[in-house]
C-alpha cells in the first residue's frame, strides 16, 4: 500500500501547519488534501513536488519513505535493546517523520555494535590466547626475578664484586625481557578490532608470515629451492618454525606437484577423500596440499596428541584459539582413532548458524628413540565452507567453552565468562 499520504500528514503535523494552509499553498482544496493524507488518492508529479517544497523535504523522501537500510539499522537497534520498549514496527514512521533523529539512532547503534565487538575481541584475547597468558606470566616472572636480585644487592650481607656483576647482568637481562614483553603487550591491546593482531608468540609470527600468501609458498613448488624466500623479519624461534613448515611443504609439493593435484582437486570439488583415492597419496598429505594451493579458500588445523594446535589456517568468520578450543571439532575425534578418516558437518553458534564440512585424520609415527616410547601422533583437519544442510544434524562446535553461548552442551568444560585473571588467582 502506498503510504505517501500518511507521510505527508505526519510531516505536516510535525511542522505545525494546518491542513487548509498547506492545501492553499499547494493550490488544492483542503478536502482533496485530506483524501491524499488518508491515502485515498494517489499523488505524484508536480503536486507531490509542491507539497514537498512546502514541507521542506525532497519529493523522493515523501514518495519512497526512509531509506530501507536506515530502517533496518533502527529495527536491529530496537531488537538488541528490548528493555527500552522501542517498537521495531515504528521504525519506518520515525525515520520518515524525523530523519535526523533516525540517522542519529542508527549511528549510535553502529557505534555501540563496534564497541561491543571490540569488547568481545579483548575478552576473547584475555580468555583464550595462551600466548597472552604466557606473556603475562613472563612479566610476573621477570618482575619477581628483579625484585629478588635487588633484595640481595640491597640487603645487609655484603656481596663480593664477582657476584655483584652477575646480579647486575641478571637485572639487566630481566629488565630487557620485561621491556620487550611489555612493548608486545602494548601493541597487542592497542590494535584496532579490524586490524591484524600483533604476534605474541613464534607460532603467531609464523602464521602471520604464511597468511601473506595464503600459506602458499611459490618458491618451493616443483622442488625448486634456489629462489630465496622473501619473508619479513621474524624472531629466531619463528624462523625455525617456518623452516620446519617449509620442509614439510617441500616434501608435499614433490609428491603432489601443482599440475598433478590441481586438476584432480577441481574435478573432485576439493573433497580430500576422493582426491586421495584418485592420486593414491596419504590423506593427511592431500589435506595439507589442498589447503595451500594458490587462492585456496580452505581452512587447515593441525594439532598434536595433547590437542595443542600447532598450525591453523582459519576460514573467514571461523574463530580458532590455541587454548580451550571446543573438543567437538572432528580433529580431536581423529586423535583417538589414528589412521581412520573422520568426516562431519559442523555448525557454528550464532544467528547465522554457519555450516562447514570437516575432514580429519591422525597419523601415528613411531618414536625415534624406540618402541618403548609412545608414538608421535598428529591430526590434520581440512575445513571446507558449506551452506547446505547435510543428511544428519551438524555437530555444534565453537571457539571454546568460555565464549560459547550453548549453555546446555554436554561437552562444556567450564562456564562462559571465566576470565584470565581468575585463572591466575587459582
Amino acid at each position: 500500500m502506498d503510504r505517501t499520504g500518511s507521510r505527508i500528514r505526519a510531516r505536516r503535523m510535525d511542522a505545525g501547519i494546518a491542513q487548509r494552509d498547506l492545501a492553499q499553498a499547494a493550490g488544492i482544496s483542503a478536502s482533496y488534501l485530506n483524501l491524499i493524507e488518508h491515502d485515498r488518492r494517489r499523488i505524484g508529479g508536480k503536486l507531490l513536488g509542491r507539497l514537498a517544497a512546502e514541507l521542506g523535504l525532497e519529493a523522493a523522501t515523501l514518495a519512497a519513505g526512509a531509506d530501507a537500510a536506515l530502517i533496518a539499522q533502527m529495527q536491529t537497534a530496537a531488537v538488541g535493546q528490548p528493555d527500552t520498549g522501542a517498537d521495531p514496527g515504528q521504525a519506518a514512521d520515525l525515520a520518515a517523520r524525523h530523519p535526523g533523529w533516525a540517522r542519529l539512532i542508527a549511528a549510535q547503534a553502529r557505534q555501540t555494535a563496534a564497541l561491543e565487538a571490540r569488547t568481545r575481541l579483548m575478552a576473547d584475547r584475555l580468555t583464550h590466547d595462551p600466548a597472552l597468558s604466557e606473556a603475562l606470566h613472563g612479566i610476573i616472572a621477570a618482575v619477581t626475578a628483579i625484585q629478588s636480585t635487588a633484595a640481595i644487592l640491597t640487603g645487609d650481607r655484603p656481596v663480593d664484586a664477582d657476584w655483584q656483576a652477575r646480579f647486575h647482568r641478571n637485572i639487566h637481562d630481566e629488565a630487557q625481557r620485561l621491556a620487550q614483553t611489555s612493548a608486545a603487550l602494548t601493541a597487542y591491546f592497542d590494535t584496532p578490532a579490524e586490524g591484524p593482531v600483533p604476534a605474541l608468540s613464534p607460532t603467531d609470527e609464523m602464521e602471520q608470515v604464511l597468511s601473506l600468501t595464503g600459506f602458499h609458498r611459490p618458491a618451493l613448488e616443483g622442488g625448486f629451492v634456489g629462489t630465496p624466500l622473501l619473508d619479513p623479519p621474524v624472531s629466531p624461534a619463528a624462523r625455525d618454525l617456518l623452516a620446519a613448515f617449509d620442509a614439510t611443504y617441500l616434501a608435499d609439493a614433490l609428491a603432489l606437484p601443482l599440475d598433478v593435484i590441481g586438476p584432480v582437486a577441481r574435478a573432485e570439488g576439493c573433497d580430500p577423500l576422493r582426491v586421495a583415492t584418485r592420486l593414491g597419496r596419504p590423506l593427511s598429505q592431500v589435506m595439507r596440499r589442498l589447503a595451500v594451493l594458490p587462492d585456496s579458500d580452505l581452512g587447515l588445523l593441525i594439532c598434536d596428541a595433547a590437542g595443542a594446535i600447532r598450525l591453523k589456517k582459519p576460514l573467514p568468520g571461523v574463530a580458532w584459539v590455541r587454548g580451550g578450543l571446543c573438543p567437538l571439532w572432528p580433529v580431536f575425534t581423529a586423535l583417538g582413532q589414528p589412521g581412520r578418516p573422520v568426516t562431519a558437518q559442523v555448525q557454528l553458534p550464532g544467528a547465522a548458524g554457519t555450516r562447514l564440512w570437516c575432514d580429519a585424520v591422525a597419523d601415528s609415527i613411531p618414536h625415534p628413540a624406540g618402541p618403548h616410547m609412545p608414538p608421535l601422533i598428529a591430526a590434520v583437519m581440512l575445513v571446507r565452507p558449506d551452506a547446505a544442510p547435510g543428511p544428519v544434524p551438524p555437530v555444534p562446535v565453537g571457539a571454546g567453552c568460555r565464549v560459547c553461548p550453548r549453555g546446555d552442551c554436554p561437552a562444556r568444560r567450564e562456564p562462559a565468562g571465566v576470565t584470565l585473571s581468575k585463572a591466575f588467582d587459582s
